[in-house]
């Protein structure tokens, strides 16, 4: 029997703002990001990618503000890189009220908030999207962001980790324990609503978080939103082994990529997990048409009004480093930061000058461009999922809307003729859809040991001190 061909996921990648990773993009005639703040752009991409049969919608944010470059934010004010950026969180509704089926992961920054709130937020998001909503776990690496919320500096990048751990484990004693399964009842002729006996209080004392409270928010299809994570220094993937369930990675070449995923794999070993308990998102750009021709000219088009200045800023707070201070063909100095690890290391290991990093940025952004017509595009796309052990792509935007019409045009179907991507959508939540078990947590996840005995995906197997672990919240 013939070994059933790897499905490949497929995230759209955005931003509540104008320029998101591809920057300039915003000058070009038929871009329409400058719409970002209406409703009607938001609920129109969200019909096309449900057309296209994406997984999900993949939503960066940010805090702060890119002030490194020239050490001021100029270029990021008049090329518009994510500012203005608006909240994530309030395109959810818009965009769960006409779709059905698409998923969507949103960015917020646990650095920022209080975990007895943030849960009650995405439980009342898994509500109204009834289990289709992830979170994308992200600490912080902005200075700007943490001088506009009254500190001094941010944490240091290990113990902002260490922070997030115990931010994780105050949210899974809410999500997953202060609830029993069966607590509501609605029970009208007897006057019950929820049954008080399977409702506890959380009481957790740490050392960056103190709660007494009960969670606000009734028991959602998936309780612990998907949880999607992206940092790859070496305290991102220990958190990513023990948390994350997809890992978004944007890696310079293949190489790169499959040492990675290989890396994380044996994290999520190490955790207790499957291997295969992480999928696996590669950030992409893709430029295509109905012919090779008309996509290499599309993308010339593109270029032409691309930013590289905006993308080498943008690159900047993403290192740390001002490369405005650097002549063209002079070597870089990367010392200590405090920003995105992995940034600052791959562009230390290759070298990079500026005039190096510009020509990387020629569509104004730092994902690797696929450029093709549909065989073209897929063949790329197949080889990136066999050869690194990716299990799909983040593709981020170009020129709005067309970017995704034409991937979801001409692209979608080629993957479906060759069987290595879905033809409907699969039942369920968000969670089941990804890794067809269950709507919550599996029980060799971390966050389950919170789960009270009996409750669905709660491991009626273990031991007595896990269960006692688990009703301690």
């Amino acid at each position: 029997m013939a070994t059933p061909k790897k499905q490949i996921l497929l995230n759209a990648f955005n931003m509540n703002c104008v320029g998101h990773i591809n920057h300039g993009l915003w000058t070009h005639p038929r871009d329409e990001s400058a719409a970002y703040n209406t409703i009607e752009h938001w609920t129109g991409i969200a019909r096309t990618l449900e057309r296209g049969l994406f997984d999900g919608l993949f939503i960066a944010d940010i805090v702060g503000v890119y002030d490194v470059y020239q050490a001021n934010v100029d270029v990021t004010l008049r090329e518009s890189i994510q500012l203005p950026v608006n909240d994530p969180m309030m395109l959810i509704s818009a965009m769960a009220a006409v779709t059905q089926n698409l998923g969507f992961g949103v960015t917020v920054n646990l650095g920022y908030e209080l975990p007895y709130l943030l849960a009650r937020r995405f439980s009342t998001l898994d509500h109204l999207t009834r289990g289709r909503i992830g979170w994308n776990i992200v600490t912080g690496y902005l200075d700007s962001a943490a001088r506009a919320m009254g500190l001094a500096e941010q944490l240091p990048h290990d113990e902002r980790y260490d922070r997030a751990d115990e931010f994780l484990e105050v949210l899974y004693k809410l999500w997953e324990g202060s609830w029993e399964e069966g607590a509501v009842r609605r029970d009208r002729a007897g006057r019950v609503y929820a049954d008080p006996a399977k409702v506890h209080k959380v009481q957790h004392q740490g050392r960056y978080y103190q709660v007494d409270g009960y969670h606000l928010a009734e028991p959602s299809p998936q309780r612990t939103p998907v949880l999607f994570q992206a940092g790859s220094s070496g305290r991102g993937q220990l958190f990513a082994g023990r948390h994350a369930e997809c890992v978004f990675i944007s890696p310079p070449n293949k190489a790169a990529a499959s040492k990675s995923v290989d890396a994380l794999r044996e994290e999520l070993v190490r955790a207790g997990r499957r291997p295969d308990d992480v999928k696996v998102f590669m950030g992409t750009a893709v430029v295509t048409g109905a012919t090779q021709q008309q996509a290499r000219e599309k993308y010339e088009d593109y270029k032409r009004y691309a930013s590289r200045e905006a993308g080498l800023a943008h690159f900047a707070a993403s290192t740390g480093v001002d490369y405005a201070r650097y002549d063209l063909d002079e070597p870089i100095v990367y010392g200590a930061t405090n920003a995105i690890e992995s940034a600052a290391r791959t562009a230390a290991q290759h070298g990079w000058t500026r005039r190096q990093l510009l020509e990387l940025f020629e569509l104004g952004g730092r994902y690797p461009a696929i450029v093709g017509d549909a065989g073209q595009v897929a063949d790329e796309l197949q080889s990136w999922i066999d050869e690194t052990g990716v299990d799909g792509f983040n593709v981020s935007r170009t020129v709005v809307p067309e970017s995704y019409e034409d991937f979801v045009d001409f692209i979608v179907p080629e993957l479906q003729s060759r069987g290595v991507y879905k033809t409907q959508y699969a039942q369920g939540s968000l969670r089941k859809k990804l890794f067809g078990e269950a709507d919550y947590l599996p029980a060799r996840h971390a966050g389950a040991q919170y789960r009270r005995p009996g409750a669905p995906g709660s491991d009626s197997a273990g031991s007595d001190s896990e269960k006692k672990s688990a009703i301690s919240v």
